[in-house]
């Protein structure tokens, strides 16, 4: 690849500024090597700024750029940023990193094994169209919603939910993280702790950070977080909320077992304490799982837990639509907050997401979402089992989009990580996902991302390759 990315280098004075260079068939001819090798040089020299690539288009040559204008000094923004005005304040820190690992789209050639979505083969596109259609045509469709969110959404949710939810409980919000930030400022104060497991969800720990709190760590284990663990933290801590994910947990994909989970509202409501529960992938199950847990809401009748319900896993990413469910006081709280932030979410999203959940199409798409799942998760566990044997996978799930595997003591993850995008594979690395130091070395393998299980044995292959480089 470093061979074929030099010559093209040293050839594109042959072409002017915007012109196009030979098609990716006519390079293979030329300088016979494969399709692959071909995307990752070009990737090489798009990543310099050399050439730039339109998917359908071809590569062409970058034009020249013009002369930055002289920088200002923001060097003062350092000290504004920090400067809280209160010294018992936990800084608030923005660190974005581990969200952007799932959400940046890898160069062409690369192969997404970081990706946080379903691939857009496995999104319901033309069920999301109609139900837009349609939505857009209702009567009122782009008027003002309810500040709460449409009462037909809310009662859908609630009735996924179950147990004594109703929907005057709920709240429709843009997205699971939008949801999670209105529930962390709503449950604890700038400079508070706030109890999460560990891994968690690294765009979790930002909102935490963002807003000034402390994340504690409570180890999970395949069973889901420890009682005892958790109870110890309450009580080291007084914090005022456990924010978790008991069903195919992220990263891991542990389920909370049925003797630990009244155990986990138990000590929640002795210790005067909120549990936030992310059921985020309820609805990408897989064909085998059988059946699933209630959410832990549906067991709740002291108002111990707020729950947090999105569509957007189980259809696209910007099908931003999720619901926050709460009782008693903390309600009017989240609500306010909800209505401070972002006033509402847009009605004809609103309206849309109504459609298609009503649609004959969405257990249709489930169905084949789950076979799909179950097929790419038997895919990439057969060829880590094949050509990753060192990786140690304690768990395989049934449920959600991703693999957890332990990597060999001593395996450096940023080097590895590095290797692998030089070998063509994006991967998220373990460390993000750790609010403290962790135990070991790990990286996060999603298989919902790419386009099918041809690609999942490439990207194994390509990861073997990485290791051999970074293991030795």
């Amino acid at each position: 690849m470093a061979e074929l990315a030099e010559q093209l280098r040293r050839e594109l004075d042959r072409y002017s500024p915007g012109g196009k260079l030979p098609s990716s068939r006519a390079l293979v001819e030329r300088f016979r090597v494969s399709p692959v090798t071909v995307s990752r040089a070009l990737a090489q020299l798009a990543a310099e700024g050399l050439v730039v690539t339109r998917p359908g288009a071809g590569a062409f040559r970058a034009r020249t750029r013009t002369a930055p204008a002289p920088a200002g000094d923001t060097s003062w923004q350092e000290v504004a940023l920090s400067a809280d005005g209160t010294a018992d304040l936990v800084p608030r820190s923005v660190d974005a990193s581990g969200v952007l690992a799932s959400l940046a789209a890898p160069p062409p050639g690369v192969i997404e094994f970081n990706g946080g979505y379903l691939h857009p083969s496995l999104q319901p596109e033309r069920a999301m169209a109609a139900a837009l259609s349609r939505a857009g045509r209702r009567p009122g469709a782009w008027g003002r919603p309810p500040m709460e969110g449409l009462p037909e959404l809310r009662e859908w949710f609630a009735r996924g939910i179950g147990g004594p939810v109703t929907v005057a409980e709920v709240l429709i919000t843009a997205g699971g993280q939008s949801a999670l930030t209105t529930a962390l400022r709503a449950l604890a104060p700038p400079g508070a702790p706030v109890l999460v497991e560990s891994p968690t969800y690294p765009g979790m720990l930002a909102i935490a950070r963002a807003a000034g709190l402390r994340p504690v760590p409570v180890p999970v284990d395949t069973d889901g977080v420890r009682p005892e663990l958790l109870a110890d933290a309450f009580r080291a801590t007084g914090a005022p909320a456990f924010v978790c994910q008991p069903l195919f947990q992220n990263p891991t994909g542990a389920v909370l077992a049925p003797e630990r989970r009244a155990e986990v509202l138990r000590t929640a409501r002795e210790a005067g304490a909120f549990v936030v529960e992310d059921d985020f992938v309820r609805r990408l199950v897989h064909e085998d799982a059988g059946p699933l847990p209630r959410p832990l809401a549906a067991d709740d009748p002291d108002g111990v837990v707020v729950h947090v319900s999105s569509l957007t896993k189980a259809t696209s990413p910007s099908f931003r639509v999720s619901a926050l469910a709460a009782r008693g006081p903390v309600l009017e709280r989240l609500r306010a907050i909800q209505v401070v932030d972002t006033f509402f979410v847009p009605r004809p999203l609103q309206e849309a997401a109504l459609e298609l959940v009503g649609s004959p199409a969405w257990p249709r798409h489930l169905l084949a979402v789950s076979a799909e799942l179950k097929a790419r998760r038997d895919a990439m566990t057969g060829a880590l089992a094949l050509h990753l044997p060192e990786f140690v996978l304690p768990r395989v799930p049934s449920g959600g989009y991703h693999l957890w595997p332990r990597l060999p003591d001593g395996t450096d993850e940023s080097a590895l990580t590095s290797a692998a995008l030089r070998a063509g594979v994006a991967l998220a690395p373990g460390r993000p996902y750790f609010s403290a130091e962790p135990p070991a070395a790990h990286v996060r393998l999603s298989f919902a991302a790419v386009a099918g299980t041809g690609e999942i044995a490439e990207g194994v292959r390509r990861l073997r390759s990485a290791c051999d480089e970074v293991l030795g």
